[in-house]
């Protein structure tokens, strides 16, 4: 999670200006009654194509309705992995042309989304291949590229089933975590969150997948 009140770096490119722009819209809709109807739709499209993330929205509602919490979790939770199955069925036929190259849908993506480059589409096929379940789960709980692996998956044809349950397991960890540390603290665990948050989440992905692949080599 980033401060809202970042000053812009020198040198800054047109693409990360654009970032900021869409940063600042989606803090707006916090203070607006269609705010949680607002924090449902940015959580579906922030699987496929939305570059920002739904934590931006999800801590200042919860902030200013502690007691909603739960609800707020539950439907970014919802929305999100809906919008990881609109984005694995992208993947799986827009992707590619019948010839097997990009398809334009593909080639403006990489042009356009920040952070969705055709180099770390490419790494995602040598992760499933890899870790399977684990990508998904990490990609959906930690700070990892969410839209990158939800349309790769089905570009590269991962088993759907697996996908969605890793996809419900990583996102409600992750939003259910926000939401929970909001509801309960309040505006006081806001600096820890804004910090450290994401490196948690990695910390604790990675020792969690690390466990579970020293149990399997023993066995």
């Amino acid at each position: 999670m980033n401060d809202s009140h970042s000053v812009s770096p020198v040198g800054t490119t047109p693409r990360w200006h654009l970032h900021r722009r869409l940063y600042d819209w989606v803090l707006g809709w916090a203070e607006k009654p269609q705010g949680p109807a607002a924090l449902s739709v940015m959580s579906f499209a922030e699987s496929s194509f939305f570059p920002v993330p739904p934590d931006v929205l999800l801590a200042p509602l919860t902030l200013g309705n502690r007691r909603k919490w739960f609800s707020f979790a539950l439907n970014c939770s919802i929305a999100s992995v809906l919008g990881g199955i609109f984005g694995y069925l992208i993947g799986h036929w827009l992707w590619f042309s019948g010839s097997g190259e990009y398809s334009s849908l593909a080639l403006w993506c990489f042009n356009h989304i920040p952070g969705f480059d055709e180099a770390k589409f490419t790494t995602a096929q040598g992760w499933y291949d890899r870790w399977n379940f684990w990508i998904v789960f990490a990609a959906g709980f930690t700070p990892l590229p969410y839209k990158i692996i939800t349309i790769s998956a089905g570009a590269f044809d991962i088993n759907f089933l697996m996908f969605v349950v890793a996809s419900a397991v990583g996102r409600s960890a992750r939003f259910f975590l926000v939401a929970g540390l909001f509801g309960r603290f309040g505006e006081s665990i806001r600096p820890f969150v804004d910090k450290y948050f994401n490196w948690l989440c990695l910390i604790f992905a990675l020792l969690l997948v690390g466990g579970f692949v020293a149990l399997k080599m023993l066995h």
